[in-house]
C-alpha cells in the first residue's frame, strides 16, 4: 500500500497589510529577489527595547516555517513565533513617516523607532 505524502503550508500566525504586500511585491520586482528567496520576518536581540524586527528577503533555512500571505511565501524560524503571534506589519504613508510598521501584541513596551520591543 503506497502513503500518499501532502506537505501543507501552515496557516500563518501574522497578518500582512495589503498596503505592506504591495510594497513588498515592489521590493522584489525593484531589486529582482529570486522567486527562491520569500519574506523572512523574525526578531533578533538589541534595539534600544530589547528586541528588533527582522524583515527582508532569504531562502529557507532548517528552523524555518512556511506559511503563504495572500501570493507571498513567508519563512519565520519557529522559535520566534512566541515573539510574533498575533502581529501586524503596515505600510504607513504619510507626512512624517513613510515604511513598515509592527503592530505586536506581544510587546510590552515599544521604542519611539517603532522597530524594536521588549516582551
Amino acid at each position: 500500500m503506497m502513503a500518499e505524502v501532502i506537505e501543507k503550508v501552515g496557516t500563518s500566525p501574522i497578518l500582512i497589510s495589503e498596503s505592506a504586500l504591495v510594497q513588498l511585491k515592489r521590493i522584489v520586482q525593484e531589486q529582482n529577489i529570486p522567486s527562491t528567496h520569500g519574506l523572512r520576518v523574525g526578531v533578533k536581540g538589541g534595539g534600544c527595547s530589547g528586541f528588533s524586527y527582522i524583515l527582508g528577503f532569504d531562502t529557507k533555512k532548517e528552523n524555518d516555517q512556511e506559511f503563504m500571505i495572500g501570493d507571498m511565501t513567508v519563512y519565520m524560524e519557529k522559535s520566534h513565533g512566541l515573539y510574533l503571534i498575533g502581529m501586524e506589519i503596515d505600510w504607513l504613508e504619510g507626512l512624517d513617516n513613510r515604511g513598515f510598521t509592527f503592530n505586536n501584541p506581544n510587546a510590552t513596551e515599544s521604542c519611539g523607532c517603532g522597530s524594536s520591543f521588549s516582551a
